[in-house]
């Protein structure tokens, strides 16, 4: 932990690995007066500026933060692209006289601070703290969604409008993942503490707990699954091992354990956090994990179907120290995976440089297309596949939806192109955090770290922000937000349309150069070896 006291204000501060910055009043130590959620990468340094009641914070992945010291809002957040840091953080000190700050790396960065006012209260927000999932159940036509606070809130889809919460969840840790069981009348969320849980939702009452009996690492995603008749709930995280929970009706236990491990993930499994699972039914299980290695594993037997490497970017030293090479989203083909087509692409997952890869996973697993949707780069953060495999949509962390046409896209093995894109919109002012269509409505559900929730139409319309004060009617257009775009996004700068407009035009009118230093980049995308 990094602590900083404040001897003017009275209080100490520390940050960590859980990503989390706690107020303390050191006069009262047991329980700290307050929490700033928002980072997402372990925070390593903090200063208390109290003449402008302001904190500023960083974190590993070089991201800036302030906070408003009184509120607990985060003003700002300026990403390592954004803010030009690049290379290992070496130490920083702020410069109280002109605001800024000063970061260290492999070079300097001199970073003039413009403190803005906190978060107009007037916008829509569905959560007061950053949304760190959402999903939508059919059963009930609900959305539930969840938040760093761990807060659970549950909506009516057809309107909008707020139907319970419950808080506490996991305790004082955040819920990191969610989803249903097969019948979707029990939600099953995964923490920072190391526990899943078992919920009736609509009332909040936990039915169980489910840990391990050594000691508790984060869960970061988890999933449900029907193998061999059998129901089961599988969950993955910081401890690097597949954690497979039956879901038995007769349960005399309050607290479940987790079935042995497969021999195939003691001896061979990941060597790193894991931090994504899904599943292809019948029995096909993708992980992944903070060094960029991708394992398929075969549910019913326990054994590994193959493992994958994530080709690193084209445009950075293989070697360089700090490299981020995690995969964090996958998504499989499930048509595709269904026929064991052996030259055609069956899973999706993001990788570092805000790229996508596709790849084709038996008769010889390996690499089909390595692209990138954003010319931005941003780091892909959700993926989503249409039912029939014809459209992936792709969220970033700067908060825009790319959909790519896939209908023919990596089916005879592979691609020199990245896919057609079909649309873009913004829909988010930061990173997206879950992305889930809603087929038999047309619908797009999106959750983000700027504490909304919003649905959208297929093709990017604005339907609305869940908490809104004017409820919508999903099925009457002329209900939906009479604003094309939510304000705050029109007025965020990145949201310019005319550096857009560019960007879908270059590809048609590129240079010969340009053309060339691409496919040269292309060419050294194949030279990536799957292990």
């Amino acid at each position: 932990m990094l602590p900083l006291p404040s001897q003017v204000k009275n209080l100490l501060l520390t940050g960590g690995m859980d990503r989390i910055i706690r107020v303390w009043n050191p006069y009262l130590p047991g329980k700290p007066t307050g929490m700033l959620r928002s980072h997402t990468a372990p925070v390593i340094y903090i200063h208390i500026s109290s003449e402008d009641n302001k904190v500023f914070s960083m974190s590993t992945d070089n991201t800036v933060k302030i906070w408003d010291l009184e509120t607990h809002s985060c003003l700002f957040t300026a990403s390592s692209k954004a803010s030009g840091i690049k290379g290992e953080l070496t130490t920083c000190l702020y410069l109280p006289g002109p605001r800024a700050l000063c970061v260290a790396t492999d070079a300097m960065a001199f970073l003039h601070l413009k403190l803005r006012s906190a978060p107009d209260p007037h916008l829509v927000l569905s959560h007061r703290e950053p949304v760190v999932c959402c999903r939508y159940n059919p059963t009930f036509r609900h959305v539930v969604s969840c938040c760093e606070a761990s807060m659970v809130k549950v909506w009516d889809f057809e309107t909008g409008r707020q139907l319970s919460e419950f808080w506490g969840t996991h305790g004082n840790t955040s819920i990191t993942c969610l989803t249903f069981d097969s019948s979707g009348r029990r939600l099953i969320t995964g923490g920072r503490d190391g526990c899943v849980k078992i919920w009736s939702y609509n009332n909040g009452h936990c039915l169980h707990t489910l840990q391990n009996d050594e000691k508790q690492t984060e869960v970061c995603d988890c999933t449900y699954m029907e193998v061999n008749q059998n129901r089961c709930i599988i969950a993955v995280g910081w401890d690097r091992r597949i954690n497979m929970y039956f879901d038995i009706s007769r349960d005399f236990h309050h607290f479940w354990k987790p079935q042995p491990c497969w021999q195939d993930d003691l001896n061979h499994g990941h060597k790193e956090d894991i931090l994504c699972v899904a599943q292809c039914p019948p029995f096909l299980l993708a992980t992944s994990s903070f060094d960029g290695e991708i394992i398929v594993w075969n549910v019913i037997s326990g054994h590994m179907y193959c493992k994958l490497n994530t080709p690193s970017p084209l445009d950075v030293v293989d070697h360089r120290e700090g490299l981020d090479r995690s995969v964090s989203r996958l998504a499989f083909l499930k048509t595709r995976a269904a026929k064991l087509d052996p030259a055609a692409a069956s899973l999706i997952t993001n990788g570092p440089g805000g790229s996508v890869t596709f790849w084709k996973l038996f008769s010889g697993a390996g690499l089909i297309a390595n692209f990138t949707p954003s010319r931005g780069k941003a780091q892909v953060s959700s993926i989503a596949v249409t039912t029939g495999d014809t459209l992936t949509y792709l969220a970033d962390q700067q908060g825009f939806v790319h959909v790519c046409d896939i209908q023919e896209y990596g089916l005879q093995g592979p691609e020199l192109q990245a896919p057609k894109t079909v649309t873009f919109w913004r829909a988010h002012t930061s990173m997206v955090t879950s992305l889930e269509l809603i087929e038999e409505e047309n619908i797009v559900l999106s959750s983000s770290l700027d504490c909304t929730v919003r649905l959208w139409s297929k093709d990017g319309a604005y339907i609305g922000t869940f908490g809104q004060n004017n409820p919508w009617d999903i099925f009457t257009p002329a209900s939906w937000s009479h604003l094309g775009v939510p304000f705050e996004i029109l007025a965020d700068p990145q949201s310019m349309p005319a550096p857009l407009v560019l960007e879908t035009d270059i590809p048609t009118g590129n240079s010969e150069g340009q053309e060339e230093q691409d496919n040269r980049r292309e060419e050294k995308a194949w030279s990536e070896v799957c292990a």
